[in-house]
């Protein structure tokens, strides 16, 4: 899932050996770090006091669209001083009150900062150890998307859910809003009878009669994993820990196309250690869900994009069942340090479609983010200091500052790695990082300092092959970047070579899976004529045939070629969904023409209802 001002004090770590019972070796592992990260997209001040545990009481209300209640903050007073802050954005703050007894304190809101919201200062005692925050959301809360029934799948109930990534989770719960704090929480919601309330915890898996919901999170995770989803929603199993959430009319679908999830569970525990949070399920949401998929603890949130009828799209899930062991097992404890969670997700994506779906998929993919990855340099420009992987994103919204260079650029380095050590060695490697920070946020320099201490080891020929500080702290791509190379493709490039001199009759049987069409669509001819288009779509059917992927890149070279048979499909294809990152690709292309401008700010107009908040921002800014 994504830039203001964030300055980073580093964490103290001390080492010490420890006996891994998993290999019988002695393993040098960092100390849990204390929760002392200068985080300045939050407000709080975490060495002077910190929130450790949530008691939240909260009810969804749908007819004003508010949510209300009592957040209950448990708290370590580490100054024994007399102020605890808490960041708020948006937020209608009732009353604070401290401890069981509900003693009424003062509290003041700070100045607004673009972005952030405010401090929310609350008056203590050195000896407090417990903050009850009364509030409601109001509609300027950019984290919660409320739906009207016709927006969503069954279009019969209202829906709303929340996206948290990065600070906007204080836009509907008063809290520590960084990543490096966390917190367990237990949770009671009140929701209207014929809903569901689902959270990034323990989940019911059917309605009861009261409308009333009860979670608990006993693992500590930081406020961006804070989320939650009611709606008219079903559950149905996979297997004994995986199970999937959806509407009614889609609930058959999803289980089918999800069937391999327990496979995936089973697979990255086999390369990278036991799964710590229990349960794994998913949930389908509307078409306004922003993102790809969102990794909540418990409960993966999902594009229905995903649903292509025939599990083509289903490594998305292997990303976010990655996250359980990079990003919400060892979490960046700072915007900066992104490429944590992403690059080292990225890396477990792969390895797990390589596990369930076999090497020569893997191959592909590892094409197809190389690709990926060139697009955003020269987007970005080689020598931009956001093609660092250790970045600063001082002065921004953290959303605004994250492209795919920490996904493909930290998933390139960590092959590089795996490369240079041999993967039996890397997997231990990462297995014992893992192990070492779990429930943990690091920073970039605590990462390092893991690195050269567990797997460079002084050898100085290893780093100089490695070259780490390149890769994290320089733009660019350094010269020791594996190529990838498919087979598969390799024979789509041939095909490419030939097609305009043997003719389109036959293509859609020699470029079957959603992989082999997407690389064929991305290196169609420049010089490409509508007609040619259109011969080639009467074979293939990309414009109306082919799965969410297969029609964003064939759109992309519609729009290019001013291919107009598939513009009311481009079009419903901008109206339909709120997956920003696969909507701007589009927006990108088409205004780069007059008239094409025009006609993209026309769709916006019309399908601006049915974007997220997020969204909206992303899209606006490339219009304007």
């Amino acid at each position: 899932m994504k830039n203001t001002l964030v300055i980073a004090l580093l964490l103290t770590l001390l080492s010490c050996q420890k006996k891994d019972p998993s290999d019988n070796q002695p393993m040098k592992q960092t100390a849990s770090p204390s929760q002392t990260v200068k985080d300045d997209h939050s407000f709080a001040q975490p060495d002077k006091a910190v929130a450790k545990h949530l008691d939240l009481d909260i009810k969804v209300d749908f007819d004003t669209q508010t949510i209300s209640g009592k957040a209950s903050w448990q708290i370590e007073n580490r100054s024994k001083g007399t102020e605890i802050i808490f960041d708020e954005n948006a937020l209608h703050i009732i009353k604070v009150t401290l401890g069981d007894d509900e003693k009424a304190t003062p509290f003041h809101l700070g100045d607004s900062v673009e972005f952030h919201g405010k401090p929310l200062h609350i008056t203590i005692e050195p000896t407090t150890t417990k903050v009850n925050i009364y509030y409601n959301t109001t509609k300027d809360g950019v984290a919660l998307q409320w739906l009207k029934p016709e927006q969503t799948a069954d279009k019969k109930k209202p829906f709303v859910f929340s996206q948290g990534e990065s600070i906007w989770s204080r836009t509907w719960i008063p809290c520590q809003d960084s990543p490096g704090i966390r917190f367990t929480y237990k949770a009671k919601v009140t929701v209207p009878k014929d809903l569901m309330a689902v959270m990034s915890a323990v989940n019911p898996q059917q309605k009861n009669n009261t409308g009333v919901y009860t979670f608990q999170q006993d693992k500590p995770i930081p406020s961006y994993l804070m989320a939650i989803a009611v709606g008219d929603v079903e559950f149905k199993s996979i297997d004994s820990r995986t199970g999937v959430y959806a509407e009614h009319s889609v609930i058959d679908k999803a289980k089918w196309e999800f069937a391999q999830l327990g496979d995936m569970v089973n697979a990255a525990e086999k390369l990278f250690g036991p799964y710590r949070w229990g349960r794994y399920d998913v949930i389908v949401l509307p078409p306004s869900f922003p993102y790809g998929g969102m990794e909540n603890p418990n409960l993966t949130f999902l594009t229905p994009t995903v649903l292509a009828g025939d599990r083509s799209l289903t490594s998305l899930l292997a990303h976010e069942l990655g996250h359980s062991w990079s990003g919400n097992l060892v979490t960046n404890a700072t915007w900066d340090d992104i490429w944590l969670n992403e690059g080292f997700t990225t890396y477990v994506e792969h390895r797990i479609g390589e596990a369930v779906f076999g090497v020569k998929e893997a191959k592909m993919q590892d094409v197809l983010s190389r690709k990926v990855l060139e697009i955003n340099l020269d987007e970005l420009g080689k020598n931009s200091p956001d093609t660092r992987l250790k970045v600063s994103t001082a002065g921004r919204n953290p959303d605004d500052g994250l492209s795919d260079i920490p996904y493909e650029k930290g998933y390139a380095f960590l092959q590089t790695v795996e490369a240079a050590v041999g993967r039996q060695k890397f997997d231990a490697f990462l297995t014992a990082y893992f192990k070492a920070h779990a429930f943990q946020s690091i920073t970039t320099e605590d990462f390092v300092a893991y690195f050269n201490e567990n797997l460079i080891k002084g050898d100085k020929t290893l780093a100089d092959k490695i070259k780490l500080n390149d890769w994290v702290y320089q733009p660019g791509i350094p010269s020791n970047c594996i190529t990838p190379v498919s087979e598969e493709f390799n024979t789509i490039d041939g095909i490419q070579k030939t097609w305009r001199t043997t003719g389109v009759k036959g293509l859609s049987q020699k470029i079957q899976s959603t992989n082999e069409k997407q690389h064929f669509i991305d290196y169609l001819p420049k010089d490409l004529t509508p007609g040619e288009m259109a011969a080639i779509d009467k074979e293939c059917h990309f414009t109306q045939g082919g799965n969410f992927v297969v029609r964003r890149q064939w759109f992309i070279q519609a729009i290019q070629h001013q291919y107009k048979t598939a513009y009311p499909a481009i079009e419903t294809f901008l109206t339909t969904y709120s997956r920003t990152g696969s909507l701007l690709p589009l927006y990108k292309e088409m205004i780069k023409t007059p008239e094409g401008k025009a006609w993209a700010r026309k769709i916006y107009a019309k399908a601006k209802p049915g974007y997220h908040a997020t969204t909206v921002e992303a899209v606006e800014n490339v219009l304007k």
